[in-house]
């Protein structure tokens, strides 16, 4: 039996790799629908580690901030990409998230005022894979295997999958 989560869902979350369970995370809840309310610009995902398959954000990363003060500097973005890997399952055919996103150098990527976080084609591969790992100086905890990016425009889709904690490469950064 297969999980979901879709972060930044609206009233009907998404379920792209056909899950038996889906899940959802907005500033809402309907529990009816399987929506869990959260503000995940502070709080953490309000899901168990290793529970889900797969975690979609459509639409949604864009409006993480990557700086906040509160009163001390966080990094929310950093802080949500390591909550997406913990609540990744790492398997053979899961632990997989998929991301679309308006992104550089597409004029929809700064269009909305809300965007607050602009993706181009190498913020995944160079700070959350296995090689660089550049967000780990950032507190990004975990490793990422970037298993396709293509442009869907003006969105880039990435898909990531979850490297297990004992493959992750610890470069000196």
């Amino acid at each position: 039996m297969t999980k979901t989560l879709d972060l930044g869902c609206g009233k009907v979350p998404k379920n792209p790799f056909n899950a038996d369970e889906v899940f959802g995370i907005d500033i809402r809840d309907d529990i009816d629908r399987g929506i869990r309310r959260a503000d995940l610009v502070i709080e953490p995902i309000p899901f168990e580690d290793n529970y889900f398959d797969y975690v979609t954000a459509h639409d949604f990363i864009e409006h993480i901030p990557r700086i906040l003060y509160r009163p001390h500097r966080t990094h929310p973005f950093v802080d949500l990409m390591s909550e997406i890997y913990r609540v990744l399952k790492p398997s053979e055919n899961g632990g997989l998230f998929l991301s679309l996103t308006p992104a550089f150098p597409q004029r929809a990527a700064w269009r909305d005022p809300t965007h607050v976080n602009i993706i181009a084609e190498d913020t995944f591969p160079l700070y959350f894979d296995n090689i660089n790992r550049w967000a780990s100086m950032y507190g990004f905890k975990g490793a990422f295997e970037i298993v396709k990016q293509e442009w869907r425009e003006p969105h880039l889709l990435s898909i990531l999958k979850k490297i297990p904690e004992h493959l992750i490469a610890h470069n000196n950064i």
